[in-house]
């Protein structure tokens, strides 16, 4: 199943190198399956994170992360813009799309490896145009055990479920249906750029 990421800027207080409170703007990384999804879970974890502190939840908004590519170590976190070259069998030429990975490395080096060797998978040419440290402190996949049922919530089972009104045969046809699987987010590009490797 593909994954949806979502960007999240909060504003907390932070302690810094020296020991000291500050408040800080920093940028989160989640997969989510929906706005409200992504709301729940960024809380979720700054709750963990801040420990009976205030924060502030400025911006919410769907990334054009296609995949991360997490490591073991690695001190930053960079985006990597791919152009990718495609056929178009119809009208006989080539086709140019962008698509962004992020990968956990400690330098650009280090980071232009570890995408070459995440990206082995791929069967058609691509170009590595751009490579930068993203704003991005932390990514927060989906875990297993954030799958199970919250505490204090009892699942109803089908019997004692009431129909929902809303529908005529009292059932949402919608209930059911999967999140729907699709390609990686793509942009399609008139002009190849020239490579772009540097620090923000």
């Amino acid at each position: 199943m593909m994954q949806t990421w979502f960007e999240s800027k909060v504003k907390y207080s932070k302690v810094s190198q020296t020991g000291k409170e500050q408040m800080v703007t920093e940028s989160f990384l989640l997969d989510a399956v929906s706005y409200t999804d992504a709301e729940t879970r960024i809380i979720r974890k700054m709750q963990e994170m801040v420990r009976g502190g205030e924060f502030q939840i400025v911006d919410i908004k769907k990334s054009k992360i296609a995949e991360v590519f997490p490591f073991e170590n690695g001190e930053w976190w960079f985006k990597a813009t791919i152009n990718l070259v495609t056929v178009d069998e119809d009208a006989g030429k080539e086709k140019k799309m962008r698509t962004y990975y992020m990968i956990m490395a400690d330098d650009l080096k280090e980071a232009l490896l570890r995408l070459e060797e995440s990206l082995e998978f791929l069967v058609i040419p691509y170009v590595v145009s751009a490579l930068t440290v993203s704003t991005i402190v932390d990514v927060f996949p989906y875990e297993a055990s954030e799958s199970g049922i919250p505490s204090g919530y009892v699942p109803l089972d089908k019997e004692s479920r009431k129909d929902n009104p809303i529908f005529t045969d009292g059932k949402n046809p919608f209930e059911d249906e999967e999140k729907p699987e699709g390609n990686p987010i793509e942009e399609d590009i008139d002009e190849a750029q020239e490579p772009e490797f540097s620090v923000e």
